[in-house]
């Protein structure tokens, strides 16, 4: 019950889905990419990313001091169901701005 409750919490935000949306459609993307494309402060960009990582939606890959995040894989057929119902939606995200030298 507590997975599910977490999964469920993680996805009650609308920007928590436009991030989840953007990461789905751009793939591994850096949180300042992030940060740049949304036009958010890096601390509330990195919450949001926290509470989808704890839902079970995202995976982190840490490369020195830059943090990447996309979807994780394997993933459950819940939160896939839910990915797919997402991306069927009418949601707006902005376009991928590269908001630092990554890379």
């Amino acid at each position: 019950m507590d997975i599910f409750l977490k999964t469920i919490s993680s996805i009650n935000d609308k920007t928590r889905v436009e991030i989840l949306h953007f990461i789905a459609l751009n793939g591994e993307v850096c949180v300042c990419d992030i940060e740049n494309s949304f036009e958010m402060i890096q601390s509330r960009i990195s919450r949001h990313l926290k509470i989808l990582k704890d839902g079970g939606f995202l995976k982190v890959d840490r490369r020195g001091r830059w943090a990447f995040y996309s979807i994780k894989s394997p993933m459950d057929e819940f939160r896939q169901s839910i990915l797919k119902e997402i991306s069927f939606s009418d949601i707006k995200v902005p376009k991928l701005n590269k908001g630092c030298k990554s890379e």
